[in-house]
């Protein structure tokens, strides 16, 4: 088998299919993006084996995951060949150690061409954290609530900008509703590999397009390394009129049952107040999104202004638009 530097590794990783052959509690702690994970154990039979080899050293654990994986050899064999492939497989594990030696050599004994990552995924770990703290020309869009920042990001990557959607790896647009609609969240360890695989595709000299973000977006952490260079950079900031910016959230959230908004509105109620919480959920309770959606906006404006304000004229710089047109706004962007 041929071993292979996580460097060379994110060279040639689209190149050809990943197999994680870590167990599946591994795998869903966090992965390599797109890798396909082929247990060599299950969880209960990882542990049991790890158990043996502090206890009885490595040849009794050698001895214990054959007895384990003896008779799955066929079932690896056609997971594999289920995976689109051109005869070729990069394998991993924690470390690159006996599990993908041992499955490197199922597959290679097949007639599989293997090459396996020196390191395994611990390698990939370390190479996605230092990277959070690479010198970056950041380019940080803002704006508050419904001045469609995200559409305006995706735009510019259709420019051919370099962009990085945080809510979209997230799975989350940052509010007490951005959950609405979207996937489950991915554990912290996945939104981060997710996060830094495509820091890595992008050349650290360009600038690089991220959404003005709070620290936490759901649940997710940005990294400090990432979020002190955001807090640094300058911040463009889009200012659209009130009732433009209603009318987006009305069409971005208007879609879902009437229990969810509450059950969101009710979440920001002691930031709201009670009488204002009391009258938007009335109001939502109602059909008349309008008026519920008006309180929950105000709310939002007055705590992004507060943010900007403790940011005073640091890299500020103010885009104003009578009405949102993605070309306009880009090309004033792009015009800095």
């Amino acid at each position: 088998m041929e071993r292979i530097s996580i460097d060379r590794f994110l060279e040639i990783r689209e190149q050809y299919p990943v197999i994680d052959v870590r167990s599946p509690g591994e795998h869903l702690q966090g992965r390599i993006p797109g890798a396909v994970n082929i247990p060599l154990m299950e969880n209960e039979e990882r542990a049991v084996v790890g158990t043996m080899y502090k206890q009885n050293g490595k040849q009794a654990a050698v001895l214990k995951g054959l007895e384990i994986a003896g008779p799955k050899l066929k079932d690896y064999i056609k997971t594999a060949r289920k995976i689109p492939n051109e005869g070729t497989f990069i394998v991993h594990c924690w470390r690159g150690g006996m599990r993908s030696e041992f499955f490197s050599w199922l597959l290679e004994f097949y007639g599989f061409k293997v090459m396996v990552i020196k390191g395994g995924y611990k390698s990939f770990r370390r190479k996605v954290i230092d990277e959070f703290n690479c010198d970056r020309s950041l380019m940080v869009l803002g704006g508050k609530t419904g001045c469609g920042k995200t559409k305006i990001l995706h735009e510019l990557r259709r420019k051919g900008e370099a962009v990085v959607d945080l809510e979209g790896i997230a799975h989350h647009k940052g509010s007490s509703y951005g959950g609405l609609g979207e996937e489950p969240q991915p554990t912290q360890e996945q939104f981060e590999n997710e996060l830094g695989i495509q820091l890595l595709s992008i050349d650290t000299s360009k600038n690089l397009w991220l959404e003005d973000e709070s620290r936490v977006i759901g649940n997710k952490v940005i990294p400090e390394g990432l979020w002190l260079q955001m807090k640094k950079a300058v911040l463009h900031v889009l200012e659209l009129p009130f009732e433009q910016r209603l009318q987006t959230i009305l069409d971005d959230y208007g879609k879902f049952p009437a229990e969810a908004l509450i059950e969101a509105t009710l979440r920001i109620g002691k930031r709201l107040g009670p009488e204002q919480t009391k009258n938007a959920v009335a109001a939502l309770r109602e059909g008349d999104l309008k008026t519920g959606f008006t309180y929950a906006l105000e709310y939002y404006d007055k705590s992004y202004q507060h943010k900007i304000n403790e940011r005073g004229n640091n890299n500020l710089k103010i885009h104003r638009f009578d009405e949102w047109s993605a070309p306009t706004i880009i090309a004033e962007l792009l015009a800095e």
